[in-house]
């Protein structure tokens, strides 16, 4: 069992930075596979990144590919998202999530996640 906690998340202006934590338990941090998704008020749940096992190999939707940076530390069993030039329609409540340890690809859709945290909120003014 892995537990997921996120933390980072509050208020910004538009063109602002935050950087998302999500730290999690288990001794399987290391070889899962993370992801970052969101969703905003009225709209369905979004991928945003994901990173391999190493950290070598991330992936990225277009939407925010530029302005989102995701990373881990395995030392830490810890996977980040810096984001940068928040704008109003990044608003939302950030999950992540992690993948059974048997599946090695960066993918996108939330059905190939198992573990998932209780998400943190980022509200962006303009």
């Amino acid at each position: 069992q892995v537990q997921l906690v996120e933390s980072g998340g509050g208020l910004v202006q538009a063109g602002g930075s935050l950087r998302l934590s999500c730290t999690a338990s288990g001794r399987t941090f290391s070889s899962s596979v993370m992801g970052w998704f969101r969703r905003g008020p009225g709209r369905e749940r979004e991928f945003l990144a994901a990173i391999s096992r190493s950290g070598e190999s991330t992936r990225y939707a277009d939407s925010v590919k530029g302005r989102f940076t995701i990373s881990r530390d395995n030392a830490k069993n810890t996977v980040y998202l810096q984001m940068n030039s928040l704008k109003p329609e990044d608003a939302a409540v950030y999950y992540c999530a992690a993948r059974s340890s048997i599946y090695e690809s960066l993918t996108q859709s939330g059905n190939g996640y198992v573990y998932w945290g209780q998400g943190t909120q980022v509200t962006v003014s303009s």
